[in-house]
């Protein structure tokens, strides 16, 4: 577990901490329902986090959160990505910033084609990617190119989502849910597609309930629970550890 330090002698709080994504004493809410209380926690460059907890512990607020999403709002704590001050930031600004949030419903763009989707995505500056490196990438996308995005498979809808990331020019990935609903073989292509992603540097939050596949494939892990951190360590831990497994992820 992270220990917050003293800031009251006005510490700045990006300095003291080498990580690349830092979150301290961050409270987040719905109307005023609070959902993650107090947690803090440092992801390093190039690393894979999974984020897990039960249903409701607080993963996709979390996300959000780090995101800057309208809903949820950070009614206190900070969040600095490369130093930079997220929660003094709107979305599209932590957009701007670095910040790739794939959510669990994907928000394909109803008719757009799939290069159209990601065409719409590089609009704005920074872009990221090319649209024929995501080509090269996700071989389906680049053979469903003209086709409308929403009438795509679930698993070539989650492709679309995270080649829609990648086509900013982000410096985090926050991916929420992304093997729901999916079969194995796909579930297989996506966990290839992510460790691409961390060879090229990009840091990645992964929310997910199949929480074997997720600490398979992750570097480190933070289980949520009603709202606060239980657990905060390697992934290989928590794979080792039966009785944590058994009272926080039912596994």
């Amino acid at each position: 577990m992270n220990v917050k330090p003293d800031f009251s002698k006005g510490v700045n709080r990006a300095e003291t901490s080498p990580a690349f994504l830092s979150v301290w004493g961050m409270q987040s809410y719905y109307g005023e329902s609070y959902i993650v209380q107090d947690i803090s926690f440092d992801v390093h460059e190039g690393e894979i986090l999974a984020l897990l907890g039960r249903n409701g512990a607080g993963k996709t607020t979390t996300l959000r959160s780090i995101a800057r999403m309208d809903k949820p709002q950070v009614l206190h704590g900070e969040i600095w990505l490369d130093h930079q001050p997220l929660h003094k930031m709107e979305s599209h600004e932590a957009s701007a910033a670095g910040i790739g949030l794939v959510p669990e419903d994907r928000c394909i763009i109803p008719g757009l084609t799939v290069e159209e989707n990601l065409q719409l995505a590089q609009i704005a500056p920074p872009v990221g990617w090319s649209i024929d490196r995501l080509f090269d990438l996700f071989p389906r996308l680049k053979e469903r190119r003209r086709q409308e995005g929403v009438t795509l498979s679930g698993g070539e809808q989650q492709m679309l989502a995270v080649a829609r990331a990648l086509a900013r020019d982000i410096k985090v990935l926050l991916l929420d849910e992304p093997y729901e609903g999916l079969a194995p073989v796909i579930v297989d292509e996506i966990e290839k597609t992510l460790r691409v992603i961390k060879e090229k540097g990009i840091t990645t939050i992964l929310v997910e309930q199949n929480a074997v596949r997720a600490l398979e494939l992750a570097d480190r892990a933070i289980i949520l629970d009603t709202g606060g951190i239980v657990f905060d360590g390697t992934a290989a831990e928590v794979l080792e550890n039966e009785e944590l497994r058994s009272e926080y992820l039912a596994i």
